[in-house]
Formats: C-alpha cells, structure tokens, sequence
C-alpha cells in the first residue's frame, strides 16, 4: 500500500504511462502507433450485459429499439472524445481532476458510486463467463462464477508484456466477436426494410422505457471515461501545441474505428435476436442461455451457437482486463491510495461474484438474464456523476486553454447529460413506486431505505453540477473587485523577534526547523521547544500519563535544549499532551511568541496526514507570523 501525504500526485497507471513514443513515427505508422486505448475502451461496450439487454430488447420488440443503439453508440463516441482530450491535454485521469476540483468527502462518494459500477460491469462479466463456460462445455453455473477467480491473473501476465501485447490481445478478442457475429448475421438473414425503420425513434412502453435505459447504460459505461483518460496517456508525445492537437486527432480516428466496431457487435446481437426470436414470436427470450439454445435449430446451423458461445466468452475475457484496470484508476485517482493489483483485482471480483451466488443458489439459473439487465440499468444510474464533471473540465477555458471544446460540442454533451440524467429519474420513480406497491404495509421500509438514497444522490448530481460554476462567478467577482492601490514601501528593516516558539517532531526536518528558527532570532531571542505526545494515553489522561513514549520524548527534548545552551541561546522547553491542533495553540500563547516555527512534515503514513492538518489548523489559531518549514 502506498500513500502520498504532500507528495506530488503520481501518474496515471503509472507503470505503463509514457511507455508507448510516438513522438518518432510518420504518416500510417503514427496512426498505428495510437490506436490501441480505444480498443481497450471499446470491450466495455460489448461485455455480456450489452447482450442480455440487446437480446431483451430485439426478441421483445424487434428492430424497435436499434436507434437507441445508435443514439448511445453517438452519445459514447462524444464522452469518450471528451474523456480522451482531458487525458492528453491535462494529463490527468478523470478521476485525478475529480480529486483536483471537489471536497475530499464529495470525492469519496464520487469513488464509492465508481466502485459500485465497476462492481455492477464485473457482475457482468462474471456471468457472461459463466454462461459462455456452461453452454460450450456443460460446466454447472456455480462452478464456472467460482472459476471466474482465477482470472485475476491473466492481466497480471498481461501486464508484464507491455502496453502493446495488452492492446493486441485485446484486440484479437475483440476481432473474435467480430467475425463470430458476421458469420451469425448471414445465417440469420434479417429482414432489411424493417431494419431501417428500426432507426425511427419510438419508446413502445414502460418495459420498452427499461430495456432502453439497459441499453444505454450497458454501451455508455463511466467506468470507460475514467479508463479513457488514463490510457491515452501511454502514448509519450510531443507536448507542443500542434503535438497536442495532432494527439487528440489520431485518438479521435482511435475512438471513432473502435466505437463503430462496438455498435456493430451490438447491432447484429439485437438484429439477430429480432430476425430470430421476435419474428417467430419468442417474445420472452431475455437469456443468453435460451438464445444459444435456440440459435442453431432456428438458423439450421449448429456452429451459430459454437460461434456465440465463443464470442461470449471472448467478450467476458477481453471486458476483464479493462474493469481491472479501471478499479485501479479510480482507487489511485480518488483516493491518491495504491494496493497491490492482483490484490485490487481479487476485491471487485469477489464483490462481483457475492451477488452472482445469491441469486443462483436462491433463485437458479433461470434469473440471471434479469441479473443482467439490472447490472446495466445500474450502470446507467451512475453515468451523471461521471459525465457532469467530465463537460465541467473539458470546457474550462482556464485550465483546458486552446484546448477548450468548442460551444456546440458543450452543448451537446450537456444535452447528452440531460437526457440520460432525465430517462434515470423516471426509471428511479417508476421502480420506487413498484416497490412501495409490492411492499403493501411495509412500505415504511421503502421510505426509510430508497428515498433518503435517492435524495442525497440527486442533491450529489446537484452539487457536482453547479459547484464549477458559482466557483467561476466567484472568480469573475473578486477579479472585477478593485483591489486597492499600491501603498508608499518604508521601514523596510529586519524585524527582531524576541519570543520564538518551535514546534519539534523528532524527525529529519528538527534540524532545519531549528536552524530556521536562530536564523531570524539570533542569540539575543529567548526560544520555546514545543512537542506534543499524541499516544492514545496522552489523549485521554493529558498531562498525567507516564508511558515509555512520554518518558522518551522529554528525555531527547531536553538534550536539544542542552546543545542550544551550549552554543549560547536561551531557551527552555515545554511537553504538552493530547491533541497537538488545540495543546500548540495554547502553549504558545502562554509563552507569549511573536513567531512560531513549525516543522510542515515528519510522520509517516496516517500520522503524516494528520500532521499535515495540523499545520493548517495551528496556523488559523496563532495571531502571530508562522514559519512554516518544509524538509526536501
């Protein structure tokens, strides 16, 4: 585990970062040398989710529903242009400029509805795993989640070749699913005229409404955003301007190549599914598990369920790697905290899998094509809070530079943002107001569980939405505030403090901080040493504990105390216990000083964090100049 303190924050995933140049390439073999991230992005638009909800919606409605595809693959190609221009031009993961903008508290549920996502896309690939295991080999469900586990090290190994053989793996699986729905495209022979008319916009009913936001939220994942904007940053480029612009094209062409390829698997999914199921009136067919039962006899070709069954798993395979790597991002991006990835990638599978078990063993397997679905339909519930701060940073002009998105394509994220955020709200209501009527006499549990969720994540989405601009009118206002004349400069003599009071540690930054403290006083100044003791004890007996750590700390106080003696200086000292943000304060302004000097660092881990407030509170609590000393 590592933790930065007041460290400069480290590099997005930063063990691949850079690692790719193209800085050296030309014509073709520079577009080569990008394409990749994109790709990586691209499998999370074709996991197993996107098939359940693809086959839901085209064995119930037929070809009804493919405009909201192409509505969402549009919708995808534009956040991940976005995701991918903040990557390159801030070098800054999603995440990262979260951590950057927001409260530490709002970031820390920024990261739990992060997880919850990655959560509910591995749950995904769990099943769809599972499923591609049971249909091609017979392997019981149970059995094949359990096996999903070992997973956990295929990206491990991955790893240890290079960002290159990563993506080209990717990419080979990726190729799989491609091929695998071509070839089940010609057996299915789908009924044209009725295709195109699939592109009219039309919502049939509530189920319909569902199904749709599924789709959305299966194919707009915000899992995606935050891996876009990290990946793009393996590529070392020329940071020049025309460096930079020329990156944000040929990852633009990256996205444009990977994303059609996504909304063509998730195309001929639905497609088929309509051409098979819906037109032989098998309106009920929502499992992977029934489709592949049903492909071969329906097209007269038993290799169309192999075929499907080897996409599946191709798909489950290639959408895990990126769901690690995506819980690593929002880990280190939120939270500035990195543990081990085998470690990382082991928790979400297991979150993942909790679920998985539940609904098999109680309910069977029958359920979990609506397991599925519902992972998706909670994916789509956190896009707001992965979109909203996305457009806020793409169009600060303070921070984005030339950059900065133009206005039409603000405008379109936005509009993007509020029809997402729109078709959530009715879901929530409409699923809310099942649940209170299901519950018939409990419904008091409803009101004391869902609603106060559903209220503090809206008033979230609220706050994350309207900070960044009554933060500009904030900026705008005090800019435009007249911030007085330049005054005469006189008696510009050094200031003699004569009461000097130093904070003390016991760390490498002592020395410097007493060093700090005789340069500005001299030998005429009478100095104060101060240390706290923070033991548990000491915070709760104060003065009259007697533990070792107590008896050891005056012990070293006072030999500094005996060495500045001997070099001349007239100082004293003084122990304090408990709390050092509220003992400093007092201690200090009982000995009367007219300067503090303080040590900015010296613990490590936890203890460094603390500390580091401590300074800042110490700090507002003097009415006297602090030296604030900091150890390189």
């Amino acid at each position: 585990m590592n933790h930065n303190g007041n460290h400069e924050q480290r590099k997005s995933l930063s063990e691949v970062h850079a690692s790719v140049d193209v800085t050296k390439r030309k014509g073709w073999r520079k577009l080569f040398a990008f394409l990749g991230p994109a790709y990586l992005v691209s499998v999370g638009y074709m996991d197993p989710g996107n098939w359940a909800t693809d086959i839901a919606g085209g064995s119930q409605f037929g070809y009804t529903l493919i405009w909201v595809l192409l509505m969402s693959n549009l919708m995808a190609l534009l956040l991940q242009s976005l995701s991918a221009r903040l990557g390159i031009v801030r070098q800054l993961d999603l995440a990262q400029a979260s951590r950057s903008s927001y409260h530490p508290v709002v970031n820390f549920c920024l990261w739990v509805l992060a997880e919850i996502a990655i959560a509910a896309t591995d749950l995904a690939e769990v099943l769809g795993m599972a499923i591609g295991l049971q249909l091609l080999f017979g392997l019981p469900l149970i059995w094949g989640v359990s096996l999903t586990v070992l997973d956990t090290l295929l990206l491990l190994v991955l790893q240890s070749y290079g960002m290159r053989k990563t993506e080209a793996f990717i990419i080979a699986l990726v190729g799989t699913i491609g091929v695998s729905f071509l070839l089940e495209m010609f057996w299915a022979k789908p009924d044209m005229g009725e295709l195109v008319k699939g592109f009219i916009p039309s919502i049939p009913n509530d189920t319909a409404l569902y199904i749709a936001i599924g789709i959305i939220g299966a194919t707009v994942m915000p899992h995606n955003l935050y891996l876009h904007s990290s990946l793009v940053q393996t590529r070392r480029i020329d940071t020049s301007e025309k460096g930079i612009w020329s990156a944000i094209k040929y990852n633009m062409i990256d996205s444009t190549i990977a994303l059609n390829a996504a909304f063509f698997v998730n195309a001929a999914i639905l497609i088929l599914a309509a051409s098979t199921f819906f037109r032989a009136g098998m309106y009920e067919v929502s499992d992977i598990q029934d489709a592949y039962k049903f492909l071969s006899p329906m097209l007269g070709n038993e290799w169309a369920s192999i075929m499907f069954g080897v996409a599946l798993i191709a798909a489950g395979q290639s959408s895990t790697i990126t769901g690690t790597l995506s819980g690593q991002i929002v880990m280190e991006g939120y939270l500035n905290l990195r543990i081990a990835p085998w470690l990382r990638r082991l928790i979400t599978r297991l979150i993942a899998i909790i679920p998985a078990y539940i609904v098999i063993l109680l309910y069977g397997e029958g359920r979990t094509g609506e397991l599925l679905v519902f992972s998706q339909v909670v994916l789509s519930l956190q896009l707001g809070f992965a979109i909203i701060p996305l457009i806020h940073f793409t169009s600060d002009k303070e921070k984005m530079g030339v950059f900065v998105i133009k206005p039409w394509v603000k405008g379109a994220a936005w509009i993007i943002a509020v029809i997402i955020i729109s078709l959530n709200v009715k879901l929530v209501m409409n699923e809310i107001s099942v649940w209170i009527d299901e519950a018939g006499n409990s419904a008091w549990v409803v009101w004391i569980t869902a609603i106060p969720v559903c209220v503090f994540a809206g008033a979230l989405l609220f706050y994350i939405s309207f900070k960044p601009l009554l933060d500009r009118k904030r900026k705008e206002k005090k800019a435009h505030t007249p911030h007085g004349s330049a005054t005469q400069l006189v008696n510009l003599g050094s200031t003699e403090y004569k009461h000097i009071a130093i904070t003390i540690d016991f760390s490498s930054v002592d020395s410097l901080t007493i060093r700090s403290a005789t340069a500005q006083g001299g030998k005429n100044a009478h100095y104060l040493l101060v240390h706290v003791v923070e033991t548990a004890g000491a915070m709760w007996y104060g003065s009259q504990i007697a533990d070792h750590e107590s008896d050891e700390d005056t012990n070293a106080l006072n030999n500094y105390v005996l060495q500045l003696r001997e070099q001349g200086y007239d100082v004293e000292m003084k122990i304090g216990f408990g709390n050092p943000k509220r003992i400093i304060p007092e201690i200090v302004t009982r000995f009367n000083a007219d300067l503090l000097v303080m040590g900015a660092h010296g613990h490590n881990l936890f203890k460094d964090l603390i500390f580091g407030t401590t300074v800042d509170t110490v700090r507002h609590r003097v009415k006297i100049p602090v030296l604030i000393v900091r150890d390189n």
